[in-house]
């Protein structure tokens, strides 16, 4: 369209956001119509009702696709033979920034103590989260108790596995038995729950050491730290610039050594964007592995749950614990759950992995030095026997502009009973962007869901070429404070998507901020997601080291 045409479509949303908030009631001003502007959120809107109008009107929309009906994971692809490829050792980190594979291994022979190692955690935070802002609630006389009791039963030789003892983190959309449950919200910040998020159960079970629950954007709509109620959240690598959103806590408190893993959650990038710009690792497992019982809603049909850590083999690790079906939970498929773990030393020989050269966008892919790293990422899987291929997705753009469709209209539905009886209480940031949704057309959640369907089925051949995608995490590193800039562009084609999708560090900028390397895969195989993120790991330029 346009410049013309955008403006009258614009002012035909306008009109229709009108219509819309007060058809259900909810008091808007004139200044939050010019702020959904000024950000740009009505942008989307325009860009959808192009996608909308190319959409052919008998299509099955994505709902009714089963998820997980017809997706036993594939059958591995063949490993190269152990010694075949030679990979350089992996860079040695700072004395005491163990990785959680590596602490649990002192654990479990008692070279260490949970209550030793809670008890550092704790410390840790008291020293760094006032100037980080990472943690939103600290359970020190929990995790203590908890950290005893881990203590009693490694010494009796009942070891539950590799989190038993492990001081860890949540984010603070998942609910705790007896604590507040805020989602970064004021609207929520008396919530106090009686049960637990079913991921919250799993680490409980496991023998994880939940020392507290960590900050978050808004109800988990940014992909910045921005907060209009408790603050964001600066990079431990540099306090000036961001942590990225919408789990900005996990990642800071895992990159500074507050904690050896923590959950967060990503409807449009907010485990691996964090990821990315904290120089950890971050996995997006596929949509319906992990349940989502007892998280704050989002967008039912975007949101994942998964791993925040300080290597590979950690994610590994924490998705075991995580994955696997929930009848409380019906987006959690049964599906076979593979021991994550078993192939990550298979090495990548004989796997094609695709380069994105065309995204849709007419944009550069990123900036001179995020190239660079991710070029420098993907030589190591060349190196270590991988092919790369080039390919073009030019229907990335539509996947980013459909994801922000979904996410608005799901989270206004969501949200609107607060909207209309306590619009005051969201942020600006928030308020504006849920605002959005009103612009949208009564078919609209239906057409983007047909057009989705599309799109994944077109995009599933891909593996016939290959068998991993790769782009860069971000374009950029962290951006300054609070900015939530263009963070999405490569992470939220795989919530659209629902593929399995892994961030790992490959370098930082001159000013020492970290960038990321992202792969991507087939629904159901995070094995391979893995095993190729623990090549690019061992070989490629690690940040290391705290912060």
């Amino acid at each position: 369209m346009s410049a013309g045409q955008d403006e009258q479509v614009l002012e035909k949303i306008v009109e229709r956001v009108r219509t819309n908030v007060r058809a259900a009631g909810i008091p808007i001003t004139d200044d939050d119509i010019q702020g959904m502007i000024d950000k740009g959120f009505l942008a989307n809107v325009v860009a959808f009702e192009a996608i909308a109008a190319q959409t052919p009107t008998d299509l099955i929309p994505d709902y009714l696709k089963g998820w997980g009906e017809d997706g036993a994971p594939p059958a591995p692809t063949a490993a190269a033979p152990a010694g075949s490829a030679e990979r350089a050792p992996a860079t040695e980190r700072e004395p005491g920034y163990e990785t959680l594979t590596e602490v649990a291994a002192r654990l479990r022979t008692g070279e260490v103590s949970p209550v030793e190692l809670t008890q550092q955690a704790l410390d840790r935070i008291a020293e760094r989260d006032g100037e980080l802002n990472s943690f939103q609630l600290v359970l020190a006389d929990g995790a203590l108790a908890a950290a005893r009791e881990a203590e009693r039963e490694i010494a009796a030789g009942n070891w539950r596995g590799p989190l038993h003892g492990v001081p860890v983190a949540v984010k603070d959309l998942l609910a705790m038995k007896g604590t507040v449950t805020t989602a970064g919200s004021k609207i929520l910040a008396d919530w106090v729950t009686d049960f637990d998020a079913a991921a919250v159960e799993r680490l409980r079970e496991a023998g994880a050491v939940i020392v507290g629950k960590t900050r978050m954007s808004e109800f988990a709509y940014s992909p910045g730290s921005n907060n209009a109620h408790y603050g964001p959240t600066p990079n431990p690598w540099n306090r000036e610039h961001d942590s990225a959103g919408s789990s900005s806590g996990s990642g800071a408190a895992v990159a500074d050594g507050m904690v050896y893993g923590a959950l967060g959650s990503d409807t449009g990038g907010s485990i691996r964007m964090p990821a990315g710009v904290c120089g950890i690792v971050g996995l997006k497992p596929t949509f319906g592995r992990v349940s989502l019982y007892g998280a704050v809603t989002l967008s039912w049909s975007l949101d994942h749950l998964g791993p925040m850590t300080r290597s590979v083999r950690d994610a590994a690790a924490m998705l075991q614990i995580l994955a696997g079906h929930d009848p409380r939970d019906l987006r959690a498929r049964a599906v076979p759950v593979p021991d994550y773990s078993a192939q990550l030393d298979a090495g990548v020989a004989g796997l094609r992995i695709g380069v994105l050269r065309e995204d849709g966008s007419g944009m550069p892919l990123g900036t001179d030095e995020a190239l660079a790293a991710w070029r420098a990422g993907l030589a190591a899987l060349e190196r270590n026997g991988a092919e790369l291929v080039e390919i073009d997705i030019p229907e990335m753009q539509a996947l980013r502009v459909l994801n922000s469709a979904i996410i608005a209209m799901e989270a206004a539905t969501y949200h609107e009973p607060n909207l209309r009886e306590r619009l005051d209480d969201f942020g600006d940031f928030m308020r504006h962007r849920v605002l959005s949704a009103y612009g949208y057309g009564p078919l609209a959640l239906v057409k983007a869901q047909q057009a989705r369907a599309a799109l994944r089925r077109r995009l599933d051949a891909i593996f016939e070429r290959v068998d991993l995608l790769s782009t860069p995490t971000l374009p950029y590193g962290a951006p300054r404070l609070g900015d939530p800039s263009r963070n999405t562009v490569f992470t939220s084609p795989f919530n659209a998507l629902g593929w399995p999708a892994i961030t790992v560090p490959v370098g930082r900028t001159a000013e020492r901020l970290p960038l990321g390397l992202q792969l991507a895969g087939r629904p159901w195989d995070e094995v391979t997601v893995l095993r190729a993120a623990a090549v690019v790991e061992a070989d490629g330029p690690w940040p290391g080291g705290k912060p």
